[in-house]
């Protein structure tokens, strides 16, 4: 058979032209096909990043404190996700200040990120919730590591507490918070007041601080002198004013000196209590020494019907003069004792066990 007959019939049957037709049309539909059947490409991802941040989450009780731990995550959305990543705890009255680095993930824009449709600034309040507890906090730093820049504060503090809770202060104490050590009590020196009842107390110790805005602070306090920390042991709650920063020392150098003081109108059975020998110890260190005691009537001064002037005996109370080795500091602006300026004519008080002395100083010796 052939091909193509006279008519132009292909095989006979069919137009020559009526196929090229089908096939045209044939080849449009297996394109158009190919074309709706082809994947749609999927949809440009944004880019992700991250940024560090300092939350501060304000004071919490110790049921939250003990569950925010390194780790915790929270989803703020789609694209952002927020991780602790440092924790860092410090005492509030009776609560704990909670700080927290955290890095929060989203969208980059520019050179920072979207977290929550908005970018980490500066005051901005985030929230935090688990599946077991939720806080919020404000953002107190932007940028730099995920851990916080801690280290270890020697500070000089000092209080003046109950008689009872200054017995308890001991070398070596542990404040601890959510099972963490946030500072530990150095050294401890423990001082008489004019007030039987009460007790200065003055110690060394090493705080877990952290660095904000190139600033050493625990919790919300600066550490500098001036300020005020609390740190709530077990059996007491030590207030301390820092004195110093940098070491557990107090300021000066330790010298003895010998120290005239005198006490007037004191009870003629008060006044023999007090002899030669009789010391003040704070810990292990001898801080005054009784090395003479001098006793005498003090003086009655009246006037006479006459206009005369009469100076008599005194029939039970005394005029005291101590001489006392005492153990001071020479610092810049002079000697203290027991932390207090002594100079002539101030006051010193000394525990000597049985009976407390606070008399006026006449002589310091050189």
């Amino acid at each position: 058979m052939e091909l193509l007959d006279d008519d132009g019939n292909l095989f006979g049957v069919v137009n020559v032209v009526d196929a090229l037709v089908v096939l045209f049309v044939l080849a449009v539909v297996a394109a158009g096909a190919a074309f709706v059947l082809q994947p749609e490409p999927e949809p440009e991802q944004p880019d992700i990043g991250t940024k560090n941040v300092t939350l501060d989450l304000g004071t919490q009780p110790d049921y939250l404190v003990s569950a925010i731990n390194e780790g915790d995550t929270y989803s703020a959305g789609e694209k952002s996700e927020l991780t602790i990543t440092d924790v860092h705890l410090t005492p509030q009255g009776d609560q704990a200040r909670v700080i927290v680095r955290a890095e929060l993930r989203g969208v980059v824009s520019g050179d920072s990120i979207e977290y929550a449709n908005a970018p980490p600034r500066l005051g901005r309040a985030l929230d935090i919730a688990t599946s077991t507890y939720q806080v919020n906090g404000r953002i107190r730093a932007v940028g730099g590591d995920d851990t916080l820049t801690t280290e270890e504060t020697n500070v000089v503090i000092s209080d003046t507490m109950s008689a009872a809770d200054a017995e308890e202060v001991t070398e070596g104490d542990e404040i601890r918070l959510g099972e963490r050590t946030v500072a530990t009590v150095e050294n401890v020196a423990v001082y008489a007041t004019n007030d039987p009842n009460q007790r200065r107390v003055v110690a060394g110790a090493t705080l877990e601080t952290y660095t904000q805005s190139g600033e050493r602070r625990f919790g919300n306090t600066p550490v500098r002198p001036g300020q005020t920390v609390t740190l709530p042991a077990d059996t007491y709650t030590f207030n301390g004013q820092i004195e110093r920063v940098g070491t557990l020392e107090p300021r000066g150098s330790t010298t003895e000196r010998t120290v005239t003081l005198q006490m007037y109108d004191v009870r003629e059975d008060f006044a023999d209590a007090i002899q030669p020998g009789m010391t003040e110890r704070a810990g292990d260190t001898t801080t005054a020494r009784i090395t003479d005691v001098e006793t005498e009537p003090s003086v009655i001064i009246t006037t006479g019907d006459n206009g005369s002037v009469n100076v008599v005996d005194h029939p039970y109370n005394r005029k005291v003069t101590i001489t006392a080795d005492l153990t001071l500091r020479e610092t810049t602006t002079g000697l203290t004792f027991k932390g207090e300026p002594i100079r002539q004519g101030s006051t010193v008080v000394i525990d000597l066990g049985t009976i407390t002395v606070e008399a006026t100083v006449v002589g310091v010796g050189g």
